[in-house]
C-alpha cells in the first residue's frame, strides 16, 4: 500500500458521520455556497494533527497527490503537514513547500485551510522576501487567495510588522465576501492588540466606509464606549 493510500485509510478509520453531517453545513458545503462541493469524513483535528506527527517525511509528489483529495480532511492533513515540514526544514526546502502551497491555492479552499496554513508557509517564507506576491492574490478575483493574502500577515504583525497588513486591508475592504471582511477585521485587531494607535491610525480615515463585520471583528477588544462610538460613526 502506499503512503497517500496508508494515510487516507486512517483517516477513514476515525470517522464520524454525525460530525461530517455537521461540518457540510458549517462549512457552507451547499448550491452557491462558499465551500460548494466540499466533502467531509468528519475526523476531528487532534486526530488530524496525531496521524501528521505519525506520517512525517512526506515527500512533494505525495503532499501534491493528497491535496487533490475530495476529502476535506484530507486536504487538512496535508496542508499541516507541509507546515510541519516547512518548520523542521530550513533552506531549499522551504521554498519547495512555498512553491507547492502558492500553485495549489485552488485547493486551499475554506477557511480554516487557509487559516491554519497561510500564516505558517506563505507568511513565514516571504517575511524576508517581497511581499508582492501577497498583493497579486489580493486583486485576484478568487475569495481564497483574498484570504490567503490577509491571514498570511499574521506571521508579519507577530514580528511587529504592520504595513503590509493595512495596505492589503485597504485593498480588500470592499470586497463582498463576509469571510473576507471576517478576516480583514481580525487582522486589524492583530494590529491592534500590538500597537492601538497604528490600528486607530488606520481606522480614522476608513471605518465610515468599512462593511460592519469587518469593523466589528477590528474593534471587538476596545472598550464599549469606544466601539460604540465606531459603531455609530462618531469618532
Amino acid at each position: 500500500m502506499g503512503k497517500c493510500s496508508e494515510i487516507i485509510n486512517s483517516l477513514q478509520r476515525s470517522t464520524d458521520p454525525v460530525r461530517a453531517e455537521h461540518s457540510q453545513g458549517f462549512f457552507k458545503t451547499g448550491p452557491g455556497e462558499y465551500g460548494e462541493g466540499d466533502l467531509f469524513l468528519g475526523v476531528r483535528v487532534p486526530i488530524i494533527r496525531k496521524l501528521v506527527r505519525e506520517f512525517r517525511g512526506l515527500d512533494l509528489i505525495d503532499m501534491e497527490e493528497l491535496l487533490n483529495s475530495k476529502w476535506h480532511e484530507v486536504r487538512l492533513f496535508t496542508l499541516l503537514s507541509m507546515v510541519d515540514s516547512f518548520k523542521r526544514h530550513p533552506g531549499r526546502g522551504r521554498e519547495e513547500i512555498y512553491n507547492l502551497y502558492m500553485s495549489n491555492t485552488n485547493r486551499v479552499s475554506s477557511w480554516d485551510l487557509v487559516d491554519s496554513s497561510a500564516p505558517h508557509i506563505s507568511g513565514a517564507y516571504l517575511w524576508d522576501r517581497s511581499r508582492q506576491p501577497l498583493y497579486d492574490f489580493a486583486v485576484s478575483d478568487s475569495l481564497w487567495k483574498h484570504r490567503i493574502a490577509v491571514i498570511s500577515t499574521q506571521h508579519f504583525i507577530r514580528k511587529q510588522s504592520f504595513d503590509d497588513t493595512l495596505k492589503i486591508a485597504e485593498l480588500l475592504i470592499d470586497d463582498k465576501e463576509d469571510l473576507i471582511h471576517k478576516a480583514v477585521g481580525w487582522m486589524l485587531r492583530e494590529v491592534g492588540k500590538r500597537d492601538l494607535r497604528v490600528e486607530e491610525d488606520f481606522l480614522s480615515s476608513l471605518y465610515k466606509k468599512m462593511p460592519r463585520t469587518m469593523l466589528r471583528y477590528a474593534i471587538e477588544k476596545f472598550d464599549s464606549n469606544r466601539r460604540r462610538s465606531y459603531l455609530q460613526g462618531s469618532i
